[in-house]
């Protein structure tokens, strides 16, 4: 995308009209945002469905669902676009990476820990550091820690099963997401982004400005305003697609399904938990239900958090979102290094407790 600022075109917005706007949007975007689970609930009441069946579940998830992702994909656009004008990709990359892209890791998986998103949600921010020039395996430490480990899953999981199990839930959700996004980072993967990413990526579409020419915070909120008319219309047909087919799977949980293979003996019952999870979509808090219904029948608990992270960290919607942003062989990569950190905390945890 180019991102020319043209102040012959600005000249006719006056610097206070583009202040004004961007005070009316975020007071207007968070008031669309508080009204979400009431619309959700409103337009499930409009079909002729019991609300807790499988079917209403479905409906209300993705009412709710499709327009808190689409809103969090503009904010959160709109606001690197502007963040992007004051840093060009070099400087960016200069600051994240080299010695300092462990430290990197680290501060980006502690940042998705704070961010109460599930997969789905977590993406908008991941395109948003990848279009900042934050480096590809820093961007992945978020993008995993972020699903994977917060404070809601820690609550839920300290209440259900005692604190010892909660801290070595975020002692290893921490760490896979740390080591897969500096594993990732490693191997320096940036090819495999698709092209109109690495061309952001690269730098090649940085604002272009005369040595003596100096943007102004018009012109920032512009290239912002661009940043989202240019990325939004790439990936809103797949979170759309992408979150109904997690609507239809979650209102479906085969519940007895996962009590049989996750309470089996046998060193498959964790690669089967993960497996059987990564086609399932929903969050943390949402999953926690399930999990303790689990471990009340009987179910090992370390097969039951390799399902639960596996659903929060690799879900099948995710992939389908970020299609638009990755190669299937940079996809291919995510999910082989986070599943094998998946995997070993299973198992882990079926040796341990």
């Amino acid at each position: 995308m180019s991102t020319h600022v043209s102040t012959s075109t600005r000249a006719e917005r006056p610097d206070w009209l583009w202040h004004l706007g961007v005070a009316v949007f975020i007071v207007l975007w968070w008031l669309i945002y508080q009204q979400l689970i009431p619309f959700s609930e409103w337009v499930t009441a409009m079909f002729p469905v019991e609300r807790h069946s499988h079917t209403g579940e479905a409906i209300a998830f993705f009412f709710y669902d499709v327009p808190k992702v689409l809103l969090l994909l503009t904010l959160i656009v709109f606001a690197m676009g502007v963040v992007r004008s004051f840093f060009s990709a070099e400087k960016t990359r200069a600051l994240l990476s080299g010695k300092r892209e462990g430290v990197g890791n680290v501060l980006s998986a502690g940042l998705g820990i704070l961010t109460p998103f599930c997969s789905c949600s977590a993406v908008p921010l991941f395109i948003g550091f990848v279009s900042a020039g934050v480096p590809l395996g820093v961007t992945f430490s978020f993008l995993i820690a972020a699903p994977m480990v917060n404070e809601v899953a820690l609550v839920l999981l300290f209440g259900l099963v005692g604190w010892q199990v909660a801290v070595t839930y975020l002692a290893f959700g921490l760490g896979i997401a740390i080591m897969a996004g500096f594993i990732i980072g490693k191997l320096r993967l940036e090819g495999w982004l698709q092209d109109w990413v690495r061309d952001i990526h690269s730098g090649a579409d940085a604002p272009v400005m005369a040595d003596h020419e100096r943007l102004t915070m018009a012109d920032r909120y512009e290239l912002g305003v661009e940043a989202v008319r240019e990325i939004f219309s790439k990936v809103w047909v797949w979170i759309v697609l992408g979150i109904g087919m997690g609507a239809l799977i979650h209102g479906y949980v085969p519940e007895d399904l996962m009590v049989r293979i996750m309470g089996a003996d046998a060193w498959w019952s964790v690669p089967a938990a993960v497996i059987l999870g990564i086609p399932m979509y929903t969050n943390a808090a949402g999953v926690i239900p399930i999990v303790e219904a689990l471990l009340g029948k009987g179910a090992a608990l370390g097969t039951v958090l390799a399902f639960m992270m596996s659903v929060i960290a690799l879900s099948l919607p995710e992939m389908i979102i970020l299609r638009q942003v990755l190669t299937l062989r940079l996809i291919a990569v995510f999910i082989g290094v986070v599943g094998s950190g998946i995997l070993a905390v299973g198992f882990l945890f079926n040796l341990i407790f």
